[in-house]
């Protein structure tokens, strides 16, 4: 039986939607029933659904034993940009999923690692996301970050989490940004009306920090760099839609009509810069936009 053992480090929302949150391995139903049955302990304590936990609380859940499987491998081609034995930097193309859940349990970077490095797969890490250290959106590309060990990961992780990464996008936008530059602060959760989605909530969200920088002004759009300092669901489409300035071909976040023609939503992740968990040296990976990015840029170029 896994058990997870969470401290919980900064206000938060609701017991059962910040565990669902946390612990993509539990639908949210599925955290309800075992809160129900006890199998959930605040501070030692059995609690409920809707207690909200405080810093510093303790969390311990006790799940039932999943069904393993080891997702097949693939002989799907990968970009990868770095690699050593500890770790790799791929360069997601758009429309490739991170690693195999509900409705995509094939045709996934998981698939394609497997192939390409077997080692991963006799490493003590999680069978179904081996090495997996943080995650892009299916349309989103650009670089992503692999690790070969569960200390490397373990690792790595550790570092996101305590914005020791410096993460850089590109994204073109509906409208003209202004100021030029400025920090996008507001806190994060589940839109209360649509659960599939996530948005600024005035209660109940986690903090989240995306700072911009204007590159281009184009025809009815801006082309924007994007540092986020959180690493929240859905963060920065979410806070682009905040300010009304979406991502140009975002079907979730953005207008249902007025979208240039894009085959996908234009975000990228660029740049990476992080120190090496092993060998302790800056590394450094950049990524140059995608031709489908480029291709809709020429043609606003040429428009204006």
């Amino acid at each position: 039986m896994p058990v997870f053992v969470l401290r919980v480090e900064e206000a938060a929302e609701r017991l059962d939607r910040y565990l669902a949150e946390r612990l993509p391995e539990l639908s949210r139903s599925q955290v309800q029933r075992l809160i129900r049955e006890g199998a959930v302990l605040v501070n030692g304590e059995p609690s409920r659904a809707s207690h909200i936990p405080a810093p510093g609380d303790l969390i311990r859940v006790e799940a039932p034993d999943p069904q393993i499987t080891t997702p097949a491998t693939e002989a799907i081609p990968l970009t990868v940009v770095y690699e050593d034995a500890y770790l790799l930097v791929l360069d997601k193309p758009p429309g490739l999923v991170v690693h195999p859940a509900s409705g995509h349990h094939s045709g996934t970077v998981v698939n394609a690692l497997l192939a390409h490095r077997p080692d991963i797969a006799a490493a003590d890490l999680d069978p179904q996301r081996p090495g997996i250290v943080h995650r892009l959106d299916r349309d989103t590309s650009g670089l992503l970050v692999v690790a070969t060990t569960r200390e490397v990961q373990a690792a790595l992780q550790a570092a996101f989490r305590g914005r020791e990464v410096e993460k850089e996008y590109v994204a073109l936008v509906h409208g003209r940004v202004e100021p030029e530059a400025a920090a996008i602060e507001a806190p994060i959760g589940r839109d209360p009306h649509n659960r599939q989605r996530m948005a600024v909530v005035p209660e109940g969200g986690r903090y989240a920090l995306t700072r911009y920088q204007v590159l281009e002004y184009l025809p009815d759009s801006t082309l924007l760099t994007l540092r986020p300092a959180t690493g929240r669901t859905h963060q920065i489409r979410v806070h682009l839609a905040s300010i009304g300035h979406p991502v140009v071909g975002d079907r979730t976040y953005g207008p249902r009509r007025g979208q240039p023609q894009a085959p996908r939503q234009l975000l990228h992740a660029s740049a990476l810069r992080f120190t090496h968990p092993v060998t302790q040296q800056p590394v450094v990976i950049e990524s140059p936009l995608p031709p489908d990015l480029q291709r809709v840029l020429e043609r606003l170029r040429a428009r204006r």
